[in-house]
């Protein structure tokens, strides 16, 4: 495999502080517990960028277009160092592919990653009251819902985090190539 160590810690440094910044706006949209000290800590550790952006960018509605364009711009950068590093250039058409694509599946990733914690806190830690899981909780719950309209619980058995991943791990395969 032909891997070069600093295009890895550009994306491990790059897609780690995306998904905070994918974290807080999913927090947002959720309206998961802003006093939760998880929750505060992905607020300062966001606030720097995010702030000076909302002065420009207004919100929407629930959504935090600046969060969102923050998002956007730390994918939008990795692809730009990612790129650069290896020599290839693409068109800007590319770039905003590459930018959409990559954000979207790491939104997805973050999905997956809180619905498998979900689960397995279903067996261990039913009820738990441990800030972490409690914001898991919060933002698993509107899947779960969307998903339970569709799929009822049979007999007390809820298959809807099956779907939920059948359906991340489907949109995820779509966008891999697109994705850094």
């Amino acid at each position: 495999m032909n891997s070069d160590p600093f295009i890895m810690l550009i994306k491990v440094i790059a897609n780690l502080y995306l998904f905070i910044v994918l974290l807080r706006l999913v927090l947002q949209l959720t309206r998961a517990d802003f006093y939760n000290p998880i929750s505060q800590g992905i607020v300062k550790a966001t606030s720097p960028l995010v702030l000076p952006l909302r002065k420009i960018i207004p919100a929407i509605g629930r959504l935090d277009t600046a969060s969102l364009v923050l998002a956007f711009a730390v994918q939008f950068l990795t692809v730009f160092l990612v790129l650069s590093v290896k020599g290839i250039s693409v068109s800007p058409v590319s770039y905003a592919i590459f930018t959409l694509a990559g954000t979207l599946y790491h939104l997805l990733d973050l999905y997956f990653w809180a619905m498998l914690i979900s689960v397995i806190l279903s067996w261990v830690a039913p009820g738990a009251n441990h800030p972490g899981a409690m914001l898991v909780g919060q933002i698993t719950a509107p899947l779960y819902r969307t998903c339970q309209r569709v799929i009822p619980t049979l007999g007390g058995l809820d298959l809807s985090p099956i779907f939920i991943f059948l359906a991340i791990s489907f949109l995820k395969q779509v966008l891999m190539p697109y994705s850094f």
